[in-house]
């Protein structure tokens, strides 16, 4: 299904890039441009009776210190409940950079990287909660797509990543990650309104 999404929206970018040629192109971003954007995302998975649930959102705000790049702070809050009723929430906060190829068109590739720090609790059903804190270090290729003059489409597909979590008790061992992920099981979608 994201396989076939993302095949329709190149496609409807490619057309509407094409048309637009000769027309004058809507959106883009300049030198001193602020933007708001932000990302949601849900899952609910059903086996027989038992559920289970995720639910993400992360809002960033972003400013364009030279005509290709933009520095973006996003904050995280997520929840959700597995299967045995087991509860687990996060919050986190990130800084990063995008640099748009073409930031002045209607369309963009784009290349953000960031580091973000985020804590997770855990809330096992029936027992004791636990937190785990998380440090990252990611850098992922995007597109950016203006529909009006204010509004754009964002998606970003994978990332080269590196994440350290370690548990909130003494003697605890930090897990280390490091993943490289470039295909369609990884896209994230999100609505930028420039102001």
């Amino acid at each position: 299904m994201k396989k076939l999404l993302l095949m329709a929206a190149v496609a409807v970018f490619g057309f509407t890039n094409v048309n637009a040629q000769d027309e004058n192109t809507t959106g883009g971003f300049a030198k001193d441009d602020v933007y708001v954007s932000g990302t949601v995302g849900f899952s609910n998975t059903k086996v027989a009776d038992v559920k289970s649930n995720e639910f993400t959102f992360s809002p960033a705000v972003g400013y364009f210190i030279s005509d290709n790049i933009a520095l973006e702070a996003n904050l995280l809050v997520g929840s959700g409940e597995d299967f045995d009723e087991d509860k687990t929430s996060t919050f986190g906060a990130g800084l990063g950079a995008t640099y748009f190829f073409t930031p002045s068109s209607q369309f963009s590739f784009t290349v953000g990287a960031g580091v973000a720090y985020a804590s997770s609790k855990f809330e096992p059903n029936g027992g004791e909660e636990s937190k785990v804190n998380s440090f990252g270090v990611a850098v992922s290729p995007g597109l950016n797509y203006f529909v009006s003059d204010c509004f754009a489409l964002r998606a970003s597909v994978g990332a080269l990543s590196y994440t350290s979590a370690k548990p909130d008790f003494d003697g605890a061992e930090a897990t280390n990650t490091f993943g490289l992920n470039l295909d369609l099981s990884d896209i994230n979608f999100g609505v930028v309104y420039k102001f």
